[in-house]
């Protein structure tokens, strides 16, 4: 008795596969004899994933990209600024920004007094932004001029390719010297050497002591164009006052990191005389944290899309139903038929719903080529490698599959419930 049972088994696992090919061979026939109605059915399942699939690839694209460019700051380094990093608020979080006290020059020289823990700290203010002119060439009016310490560059991950970085006698001394970005470098002096060389910014002339190393694009732009001053002679030339500094601090190690964070969040809380109890007034972010915040924005985003993807599914969904209670009336012969053969209700249920889901997965997988296909444009525009979010494209032919499974079992129960002395007389 146990031996035969085995052989029970696979003869109804055989008998069952058997069953489930032939409904799918005359599923795929029915819809091939239809192909206009078959094509304006499956349209809206279409759609509705390739909204889905072109949204979460482009977005995957823009994740993968922004993530890249916002790890900016060197290992374990966080930045200490009056203004958050990424603002989504309205009006009344722009003003509770707004009210709070600048980051002065007192307050980066207290955290580089105070700060033990810290490997390295840099003050850093962003300072202009024009037209840069060479003797050989000048450029559009898009230059930034970012004053800033020797601490800077190693939190920056500025790593300086030619000549030399900044040192404390160029700040001491308020000297008239650049560095220029690599982008920047080549576009002022495109047949040699920056080194040495005088380069008008604001109109004011500074000797070039060093180029730093290309880092590349940023979103399809170029983010090496830019020159670094002595913090101290932009500061002397464009006020002391009006506008907010930022320190970048870099731990030891990672496992200093987060004491080195909480070091630098009290040594501000008591200079900048926050009360105990009360928010920080300044904002402390690191690589991680940026890439936390897009994530947290994008999420909303893809919810969005998938929400309104799903109605079209649905609405896709009802018309398949309609075509397939069409498709029941046109077939009750058929139906009558194979009833009278032998077939039984379930072989009749399986034949309609599997006719149901090939058509739901049709749509799906050419609304999944379409959509990664159209998303990956902004890959290209980007000058990034392609994305194929297979998570989000799993997820949609399994909704493929389920919209045809809800939305074919109404029309498939009826057409096995259909009487098949009835049904051969149907004309």
């Amino acid at each position: 008795m146990r031996s035969l049972q085995p052989a029970s088994r696979r003869r109804a696992a055989i008998l069952l596969w058997a069953e489930v090919r032939e409904s799918f061979a005359m599923a795929r026939s029915a819809l091939v004899a239809h192909k206009l109605r078959s094509g304006l059915t499956l349209l809206g399942v279409l759609v509705g994933v390739f909204s889905i699939i072109l949204v979460m690839t482009a977005m995957r694209v823009l994740q993968r990209n922004i993530e890249e460019e916002l790890s900016q700051l060197g290992s374990h380094t966080f930045q200490v600024r009056k203004w958050p990093a990424v603002h989504f608020g309205g009006p009344g979080e722009f003003e509770k920004y707004a009210r709070r006290k600048n980051i002065s020059l007192a307050h980066g020289r207290a955290v580089i007094d105070r700060a033990s823990l810290a490997g390295s700290v840099g003050l850093q203010r962003f300072l202009w932004a024009g037209e840069a002119v060479s003797a050989y060439q000048k450029t559009p009016p898009n230059v930034g001029m970012i004053g800033a310490t020797p601490g800077v560059f190693l939190a920056r991950n500025w790593i300086v390719a030619e000549g030399r970085s900044l040192n404390e006698a160029d700040l001491d001394s308020a000297k008239d010297v650049c560095l220029l970005a690599a982008s920047l470098a080549r576009s002022l002096f495109p047949f040699g050497s920056a080194l040495g060389e005088r380069v008008k910014l604001d109109g004011i002339a500074y000797t070039v002591i060093g180029v730093l190393e290309s880092k590349g694009g940023v979103l399809g732009g170029q983010q090496d164009n830019f020159a670094i001053v002595p913090l101290s002679t932009g500061m002397n030339r464009y006020g002391r006052l009006w506008s907010s500094l930022d320190i970048l601090v870099q731990a030891v190690n990672q496992a200093a990191y987060e004491d080195t964070v909480e070091q630098v969040r009290g040594i501000l809380r008591a200079i900048r005389k926050v009360p105990p109890g009360e928010e920080d007034d300044f904002e402390i972010f690191s690589n991680d944290s940026l890439i936390t915040q897009f994530q947290s924005f994008t999420l909303t985003v893809r919810v969005a899309v998938a929400v309104i993807s799903s109605i079209a599914l649905v609405a896709a969904g009802i018309g398949i139903m309609n075509i397939m209670l069409v498709s029941v009336t046109e077939r009750t012969r058929e139906i009558g038929i194979r009833r009278a053969v032998g077939a039984k209700k379930r072989n009749i249920v399986t034949q309609f719903i599997l006719e149901a889901v090939v058509l739901c997965e049709v749509g799906g997988v050419i609304g999944v080529i379409l959509g990664i296909v159209g998303g990956n444009v902004a890959a290209y525009l980007l000058k990034v490698p392609p994305v194929v979010p297979v998570d989000w494209v799993l997820l949609g032919l399994l909704i493929c599959s389920v919209v045809g499974v809800v939305f074919g079992t109404y029309p498939a129960v009826k057409a096995a419930n259909l009487d098949p002395i009835e049904s051969l007389r149907y004309e």
